[in-house]
């Protein structure tokens, strides 16, 4: 990095969700303008976590010239035994390390421009590190437009639920149609432990200078427009921000890679429907036999990524290490040659791969626009955080997706059998018009990040903001 180069830090929550888009964002910020920018992400070590562990310490050895990553010194986490969600400990988890963030940036500042500060919806108080050093922050929102609409008007919504609660739904300035109250995050509607962090962080967002948000004008076109009228800081969509290699490049399971990919190229084109919950996504025993029920029932070939649930409070699933003792007794024998269930794998291998037909998925926000890249239709099943209002979009809003469900949440509801074979049924079998629409939107995907595209264009006004700083 030369000394004349204007520079940008970025840190983000240590989750696979949430790091691995603002790693490839700050790679495309370097990788298309080399001459004007550098950028350093700062990383938040977290042992406890094996999977962003493994990949925290896989990216030094992948930096380019002009992007460097920091491991910052590694602190005690706080005990999980205090807190009962996972934004109020990954808060004060990030709140440990604000010291060593405003030394390392300092630090820095000595030696070149330092032009902006990237900071994600869970570390909006860093931007405290950036007000001291004169630094202007920016918001890198990993989700979409729409979900961010909701969380810069959070604490209007906040008032209107507390006092309201026979408030079925509520009209959200970035849904053309009315959102109901099931597919709030339940953190909302139940006040519960973490939410007063959760309405601080989304209190932040409009203080910010600008806000970069990972989708792209053809696919949220209302939720944008709807966000360009307001009083709301700069909007940036620079989407979709995705790590085509996905994790095939730093999981250290490449054996598990290989069974898979070998399987899958066994299989006839588009035949396939994959099941997977995300990085964080399990399911209970209960449900997990209904899933086996209904996929044996469907007949459909599938590959479903089965994971335990975590073991203690606020910890990430692991890998089973005998499926058998999850699912119906004989189901692996009798769907031997239809089906594969495995730990698990590089999800944008397997969207990317002929035989893959239809996705049933959490709709977490990298899925989603992993799976509009591939073109590979969604059935929905959200679990947790914004998945419900992902899936709402995606179903009601823009018509991408066949719907499971959109209100579930594990533990409390079950989905049966009968309801699953009919879901995939629908995605495998269904709508030739929906599954264009997909396709077409695959297409625009690329063409939003090439020369000319609206994210191309976007991502050009974001850089020009950022250098006319020292000007």
């Amino acid at each position: 990095m030369t000394s004349q180069q204007n520079h940008v830090f970025l840190i983000a929550t240590p989750a696979i969700g949430l790091l691995t888009p603002t790693v490839e964002f700050a790679r495309r910020l370097v990788d298309r303008y080399p001459d004007r920018l550098s950028a350093t992400v700062l990383l938040i070590p977290v042992p406890q976590w094996p999977t962003v562990h493994t990949y925290v310490q896989s990216l030094p050895a992948t930096s380019s010239p002009n992007l460097r990553f920091l491991i910052l010194p590694t602190m005690p986490p706080p005990s999980p035994d205090h807190f009962n969600s996972f934004v109020a400990n990954v808060t004060s988890l990030i709140g440990m390390y604000k010291p060593n963030i405003q030394n390392a940036i300092s630090a820095d500042q000595s030696k070149r421009r330092v032009v902006g500060l990237f900071v994600d919806l869970f570390c909006t108080f860093i931007a405290d590190v950036a007000e001291e050093l004169g630094i202007p922050s920016y918001l890198f929102y990993p989700s979409g437009a729409g979900f961010l609409s909701y969380e810069l008007d959070l604490p209007v919504f906040d008032s209107q639920l507390a006092h309201s609660e026979s408030l079925t739904e509520l009209s959200i300035r970035g849904y053309a149609n009315s959102v109901p109250r099931r597919v709030f995050r339940r953190t909302v509607m139940e006040r519960a432990d973490g939410y007063s962090w959760y309405l601080k962080h989304a209190e932040r967002f409009a203080q910010m200078k600008g806000i970069v948000v990972n989708t792209f004008q053809e696919l949220e076109p209302f939720a944008l427009d709807s966000l360009s009228v307001s009083a709301a800081p700069k909007i940036y969509s620079v989407g979709p921000i995705l790590n085509l290699k996905g994790s095939a490049q730093w999981n250290p399971d490449s054996t598990q890679h290989e069974r898979v990919v070998r399987w899958l190229d066994s299989q006839p084109t588009s035949s396939v429907v994959f099941l997977c919950f995300g990085s964080w996504g399990s399911l209970s025993g209960p449900q997990v036999r209904e899933i086996a029920i209904g996929l044996e029932r469907a007949g459909f070939r599938f590959l479903w990524v089965l994971r335990e649930p975590p073991r203690a409070n606020l910890g990430a699933p692991t890998e089973f290490s005998n499926f058998d003792e999850a699912l119906p007794n004989g189901f692996l024998e009798r769907t031997s040659k239809m089906g594969l269930v495995c730990g698990w794998v590089p999800q944008m291998t397997i969207l990317s791969h002929k035989a893959v037909r239809g996705f049933v998925s959490h709709c977490g926000w990298n899925s989603t626009l992993e799976s509009l890249w591939c073109g590979v239709t969604i059935a929905t099943w959200p679990i947790y955080a914004e998945q419900h209002m992902n899936a709402f979009q995606m179903v009601r809003e823009l018509e991408l997706s066949v719907e499971i469900r959109l209100d579930y949440h594990d533990g409390i509801d079950l989905v049966p059998a009968e309801e699953i074979e009919r879901g995939i049924e629908r995605l495998m079998e269904g709508d030739d018009m929906l599954r264009a629409r997909v396709k077409s939107m695959g297409e625009k995907c690329r063409i939003a990040i090439e020369e000319n595209g609206s994210s191309y264009e976007l991502l050009g006004a974001l850089v020009d903001e950022l250098t006319k700083e020292i000007v």
